[in-house]
């Protein structure tokens, strides 16, 4: 589990189980709430996560070679956000099965062409990190898990600070600011494969 450098199905399905166990219990929170820095509310964080766990699937699912597939996940304004972690976990579901699927030599775009360990970092990437926003904007003081965050920044941010991974990664992430390392505004995932 989590072990840099190559990241699979069960890496995305141990990230999963971490939102549960942060987000789970806060489910009567107000999630109308701003999500940490971002302009979200931790409901709208939350139906992203989903949203992207069910592209990468079916970047994968599609063998899209050129650009993200047309389509878009639409959470009604109505689910709740027991419901959006259900929601959540469908597509979750369907990248670990989209993941479990492809063989090694599969590739798929984003941003070029990238591998399925691309893409179970990219997944794991988006649950830790909003998961993090999500509680910061809750107040419950959740911290992205250690070995997460490093396998993470070595598949998509090799070139990260040294230290802490958790600090690394929420800094190369434009989350917080880093001593002699000023916050970010920008950055690039490198999720593509030469």
């Amino acid at each position: 589990m989590w072990q840099a450098g190559r990241m699979d199905a069960s890496d995305v399905a141990s990230a999963l189980d971490e939102l549960r166990r942060a987000l789970g219990p806060q489910t009567g929170g107000d999630w109308t709430v701003r999500a940490g820095d971002l302009d979200w509310s931790c409901r709208e964080t939350a139906a992203h996560i989903a949203h992207d766990l069910l592209a990468y699937a079916a970047q994968l699912a599609g063998g899209a070679d050129h650009g993200y597939l047309p389509l878009d996940l639409t959470v009604r304004e109505t689910a709740t956000p027991d419901e959006i972690l259900r929601i959540i976990d469908a597509a979750g579901a369907l990248l670990i099965t989209q993941l479990r699927a492809a063989g090694p030599e599969t590739r798929a775009w984003h941003w070029g062409p990238t591998d399925p360990s691309g893409f179970a970092a990219l997944g794991v990437n988006e649950i830790v990190l909003h998961t993090y926003d999500i509680t910061q904007g809750l107040g419950t003081g959740w911290c992205p898990p250690p070995a997460a965050c490093a396998a993470v920044l070595a598949r998509l941010f090799p070139d990260h600070p040294a230290g802490d991974p958790v600090r690394a990664l929420l800094w190369c992430t434009g989350r917080i600011a880093l001593p002699d390392l000023p916050r970010r505004t920008s950055w690039t995932l490198r999720a593509a494969v030469d």
